[in-house]
């Protein structure tokens, strides 16, 4: 057996960082009030503009858990559904709550992806190398079992920054406190159990999105190269990464729905918890708000991973060309 690789656990989480913040540039149009009289649909659609395009994808991010929480009927603070889709909500939230608000969260976002993604590559791709030599020899079996392992550890550690980044998201401006000072007040009020709240259903959704899209990826690329109708192109990483976002997101949407609503609830809140478990949360949420409830988010989870996989994906593969 070779020597663990350092490669992939840093060009993991450099990759990953890249995808989630993208290029964003500070400037005005993110910080801008809205203009009074007549320009003020013109500056909140600027603002909105200058906070969406040099940005990266975690905006989308945002609108996701806003679109997910909203119309529990069991929790009176998100019984009203305020949000028809996406891009109701990226215009809704940004003309209530400036353009700002759209990147509520973005630390502790950072902070889980260091650490997930630099933990999940590294672990997936050390993991492979256990089996196999070569990527020609790599079989779909082997990679949804490297991928589910490597998803479930990564997703276990990081847990306590998803939940501070899902609250920040989902209260927007009502939330109070800096990303060191929540912490210690979720430590403080709930315990360790609030700091690692929904990481049963966490851990069951990387399981499935990390077991999904990273064999999805890799096999996409093994078949595009070695069947000749690509080379290992950036074409190719597109092509697989784009494949890969989609799988991924069809088949974790129902229970990203139930761990962003666990993360979301407090025990504080009453005396007993509004979902006991994951399997319970789809129960629960099927027969409250019907089937199609466990598919709130899914076009920005879609549009999410799709761009996020891209961006990764690219990243990484040139990470890995780099001379030493």
């Amino acid at each position: 057996m070779s020597a663990l690789n350092w490669k992939p656990f840093v060009y993991g989480g450099l990759a990953s960082i890249v995808a989630e913040f993208g290029e964003r540039r500070t400037g005005k149009g993110i910080g801008e009030r809205p203009g009074g009289g007549g320009r003020g649909g013109k500056n909140r659609g600027r603002s909105l503009m200058a906070a969406l395009l040099p940005s990266g994808t975690f905006p989308v991010d945002l609108t996701k858990t806003r679109l997910q929480v909203q119309g529990q009927s069991a929790d009176a603070r998100f019984r009203e559904v305020r949000y028809r889709g996406m891009f109701h909500a990226l215009f809704r939230i940004c003309r209530e709550e400036g353009g700002r608000a759209l990147y509520s969260g973005i630390a502790p976002a950072l902070l889980r992806q260091a650490s997930y993604g630099t933990i999940k590559i590294g672990i997936y791709q050390s993991l492979k190398r256990l089996f196999v030599d070569r990527m020609e020899d790599e079989t779909l079996l082997i990679n949804v079992i490297c991928g589910v392992v490597s998803g479930v550890i990564s997703s276990a550690i990081a847990n306590p920054t998803d939940v501070l980044k899902i609250r920040m998201q989902a209260q927007g401006s009502l939330f109070q406190g800096g990303m060191i000072g929540s912490f210690i007040d979720i430590y403080q009020q709930e315990g360790t159990r609030g700091l690692w709240r929904g990481v049963v259903p966490t851990a069951q959704r990387a399981a499935i999105v990390v077991g999904v899209e990273l064999p999805v990826y890799d096999i996409t690329k093994k078949h595009l190269i070695l069947s000749g109708l690509m080379g290992d192109t950036i074409f190719a990483h597109f092509v697989s990464s784009f494949t890969c976002g989609l799988a991924g997101a069809i088949a974790s949407n129902p229970v990203d729905v139930v761990r962003t609503r666990m993360m979301n609830q407090r025990a504080i809140v009453g005396s007993t918890e509004l979902y006991k478990g994951t399997l319970d949360g789809l129960v629960k949420t099927w027969k409250s708000e019907g089937f199609f409830a466990l598919y709130k988010g899914f076009w920005p989870n879609w549009l999410r991973l799709g761009p996020w996989n891209i961006i990764f994906f690219i990243t990484y593969e040139q990470l890995k060309r780099l001379p030493f």
